[in-house]
């Protein structure tokens, strides 16, 4: 198994949610079990060499209090005015 397959196992036997994509996998839970998990799965991972993690804190992510993200969206610039 290789490092992000072992990362993200860590991260589902923690009981977060994982969702793996084409670039980048989407993991949501409690904050205390995401951050304390994020901490002990990274820690697994860079015993056996080099890793780096990325973290993305997003507002509008799918299945919480914000709206999912429109993909079409991500590449416009935003209209003066902030609308």
């Amino acid at each position: 198994m290789g490092p992000i397959d072992l990362f993200l196992e860590r991260l589902r036997q923690a009981g977060l949610s994982v969702e793996i994509g084409p670039m980048s996998s989407h993991v949501s839970g409690e904050s205390s079990d995401l951050f304390r998990a994020l901490g002990e799965a990274f820690e697994v991972v860079a015993r056996d060499g080099d890793v780096v993690l990325t973290v993305t804190v997003s507002n509008a992510c799918p299945g919480g209090r914000g709206r999912r993200p429109d993909p079409a969206e991500a590449h416009r610039s935003p209209s003066p005015g902030g609308t």
